[in-house]
């Protein structure tokens, strides 16, 4: 009796999910994190047929069946599974036949990829940015240090010159190398230390819709779906509000400029429980999404979309979304991007409370 209530602790203390089906292919046993896998109870899912919840590919089905049979197990990897709630997640299964008092049994292992293939993603994507931010940032100090000696001896060359007509080009000069140095600056980003306070994720939203309307008019339409529930948290509110601005002004801006019918941008707001960011497991993020009708990012450039001086605009710096991954990059977060005509989603991950390794 002992050993039979440690076995099953043991099975239900598992992260990986672990289900038993009958010669008919309905639920026997799954442990806890089965339920938590699929979404459902146990008690639910053993009313339910194996085509509901893992697969109803006929020939998928005849190999699960015929394994009973000959007892021979085998392993799917990255396949697709459907919860209950409707969700579709990537997952790696094995299948092992279990002659159990003399009853054919099926034992099956399902270990979700989802979130190993995120992190990998995530932290490829960090990886990318941290590498090209050294880059760029060596490049800036590299044109920053010789355009203070131009412009220097561009001013002691303009007071040595009579005609004063000549002094148009040292103005010329001069201009440009102002504008050299304010785009080297805006390639360092600020040198300043984030403020720590309180930031309230709405009311970072309402400022940021205000300044967008502003600009575009009231001709985008802004539509709020805010979760209330979500508190404040550490950050700089100043900063946040530039992150988001860059993010949302690159979608009104993509709106107009393809006159797109009916434009609209939805910012909605969730709380997610057990998130990870990049290789951190957090117990709850806030989830901002930002969603436009636009006609999408071109995809030779979807990949690289965060990384200085990659614009689809013709008069596009390259620079917003950059400045804007490497604000939520100080703040723990990350931004990622899906897009396809019609539907761009940026996808602003912010922690909410400091890692916790132990909920990993």
């Amino acid at each position: 009796m002992f050993r039979k209530q440690t076995h099953k602790q043991t099975l239900e203390n598992l992260s990986i999910s672990v289900i038993l089906l009958d010669e008919k292919l309905r639920i026997d046993y799954m442990n806890p994190a089965a339920e938590m896998l699929l979404e459902a109870t146990a008690k639910r899912l053993s009313q339910c047929g194996v085509e509901k919840w893992l697969t109803n590919d006929p020939d998928e089905l005849a190999v699960l069946k015929a394994s009973i049979t000959s007892g021979h197990p085998y392993t799917r990897r990255e396949a697709k599974l459907l919860t209950m709630n409707g969700n579709e997640l990537t997952v790696d299964y094995s299948v092992n036949p279990l002659p159990l008092n003399d009853t054919p049994m099926l034992l099956i292992e399902i270990q979700a990829r989802d979130r190993l293939l995120r992190i990998e993603r995530e932290e490829e994507l960090l990886s990318h940015h941290a590498a090209t931010r050294n880059l760029v940032r060596g490049m800036a100090h590299e044109i920053k240090n010789p355009l203070g000696g131009i412009r220097g001896a561009a001013q002691l060359l303009e007071r040595e010159l009579d005609d004063e007509a000549l002094h148009e080009y040292t103005h010329v000069i001069i201009e440009e190398v102002d504008r050299l140095r304010n785009l080297v600056d805006r390639l360092l980003g600020s040198h300043k230390l984030p403020k720590r306070e309180q930031v309230n994720i709405h009311g970072v939203l309402e400022r940021v819709c205000a300044l967008v309307n502003a600009e575009c008019s009231g001709q985008v339409e802004l539509k709020k779906d805010y979760d209330p529930s979500i508190p404040e948290f550490t950050g700089d509110s100043e900063r946040i509000i530039q992150a988001i601005l860059n993010v949302v002004r690159n979608a009104m801006q993509a709106l107009q400029e393809n006159e797109v019918q009916s434009p609209k941008i939805i910012l909605r707001t969730r709380a997610k429980r057990q998130i990870t960011v990049g290789s951190e497991r957090y117990r709850l993020v806030c989830r901002l999404d930002i969603i436009d009708n636009g006609p999408g990012i071109p995809s030779d450039i979807l990949s690289t979309v965060f990384y200085p001086m990659i614009s689809g605009r013709a008069d596009g710096s390259g620079l917003g979304l950059s400045i804007a991954q490497s604000i939520i990059n100080q703040h723990h977060g990350l931004i990622e991007c899906n897009s396809e005509p019609g539907c761009t989603r940026f996808s602003i991950n912010i922690p909410l409370e400091s890692s916790n390794e132990n909920v990993r």
